[in-house]
């Protein structure tokens, strides 16, 4: 699909105001603007800087699942699975949605401890999550190298989409029903005054919004600053790989919790995977380094020695946008009214983007503010104190 339908990059915007302006055409932007347009606002305007699946909503590896530490986690990602499963047939686009799970491997008495109690959690909220042991883990992935492994959890409900279509999906039904989607437009300022932005200036034309929505992702401090507001999250490069393809032998997603690593299969048979870097700096390269395909290499054999002969085809980076306490910064800022921020999600936002974009529509279009947008906004974080423990599942 073309992400320049609506427009030819650098030709000046055919519009020159919007109810509701979106900057970020990733997952989040998109979805936002599609359930926008779902509930009858279509007076929306959509900016993204490169094309479409450019930042992280392009480059992670499409893992959906509802096992997290918080209540809140859990009940965000039961709904995006839901919305999952009905998603091609309502957009009319393969997504390649399947449910294998996610299993997590413990590798010590005390990272299985913390899983137990989020298993239990998980299972007050009605998912099938469960604890396993050594021998257990073995039967869901025959080829696991169990020692050193003190057990582990598993959700045979969570799954994997292929991130494109998933994003595409949801720019269509958007721009089908009126929405202005504008990739290759750079915001370059936002003019605030009296508290509210006035204007938003593109190399492509000013904008005048009446609302405007940060969904920039790792990039939302920049755009946020451009408003005089400071967001406390921070982009971080994530890389992942994709080998040549096998015959299918996995089904669930794997991660090794303590070391960052995950790997799954794609439908096509490839191995696709990551490992988090714990000396990463910030930044927001997308550089690829032989340092991460040596450690994950190196990590990913040692968990399933049957990978040791497989063929890496290419590698890539994507940018995570990392929240101090690993919980999202959304809803209004005190300083700017009718600036809604969408961000920080720690490299989870693809995957919570269904359910948070559906409830963000509902409070902007039906003013049904869920909880949600009130417990985690920006001033949570004001003089260093959150209130939130921090999420403990984070990967990758």
């Amino acid at each position: 699909m073309s992400d320049s339908t609506n427009d030819r990059a650098k030709d000046p915007l055919p519009k020159d105001r919007a109810k509701v302006v979106i900057i970020g055409g990733g997952i989040m932007g998109l979805g936002l603007a599609y359930n926008l347009a779902a509930r009858g606002l279509t007076d929306v305007m959509v900016l993204e800087q490169g094309y479409l699946c450019y930042g992280a909503s392009g480059r992670n590896g499409g893992g959906i699942r509802a096992q997290w530490s918080s209540a809140d986690n859990i009940q965000i990602m039961k709904r995006s699975v839901e919305i999952c499963k009905s998603f091609a047939r309502k957009m009319g686009i393969n997504i390649w949605f399947r449910q294998g799970g996610y299993l997590f491997l413990a590798p010590d008495e005390e990272i299985l401890a913390g899983l137990e109690k989020n298993v239990a959690l998980q299972r007050e909220h009605g998912l099938d999550s469960r604890l396993i042991n050594p021998r257990q883990a073995r039967a869901v992935v025959p080829q696991l190298n169990t020692a050193g492994i003190a057990g582990g959890a598993y959700n045979p409900q969570d799954g994997i989409v292929f991130p494109w279509p998933f994003t595409w999906g949801y720019a269509h039904a958007a721009r089908e029903m009126g929405v202005q989607v504008y990739p290759h437009t750079r915001v370059t300022d936002l003019d605030v005054e009296d508290g509210r932005i006035r204007r938003v200036r593109t190399d492509r034309g000013d904008v005048v919004p009446e609302m405007v929505v940060n969904a920039t992702g790792a990039w939302s401090p920049v755009l946020a600053g451009m408003a005089g507001i400071e967001l406390p999250n921070r982009p971080h490069r994530h890389e992942i790989l994709v080998t040549e393809a096998l015959k299918p032998w996995l089904s669930p997603m794997v991660s090794l919790l303590g070391h960052g690593l995950y790997f799954s299969q794609s439908m096509r048979g490839e191995i696709v995977g990551g490992i988090s870097d714990p000396d990463e700096p910030e930044s927001l390269s997308l550089e690829s380094t032989t340092r991460f395909a040596t450690r994950f290499a190196r990590t990913a054999v040692e968990v399933c020695p049957s990978l040791s002969n497989v063929k890496v085809i290419r590698q890539w980076a994507g940018p995570y946008d990392v929240s101090p306490d690993g919980h999202p910064i959304v809803g209004e800022v005190a300083e700017v009214r009718d600036f809604i921020q969408l961000v920080a999600f720690t490299g989870h936002g693809f995957m919570m983007a269904p359910a948070v974009t559906e409830l963000c529509a509902e409070w902007l279009v039906n003013g049904r503010k869920d909880p949600f947008f009130e417990r985690y906004t920006l001033d949570r974080f004001r003089d260093g104190k959150t209130g939130f423990k921090a999420e403990s599942m984070i990967i990758g």
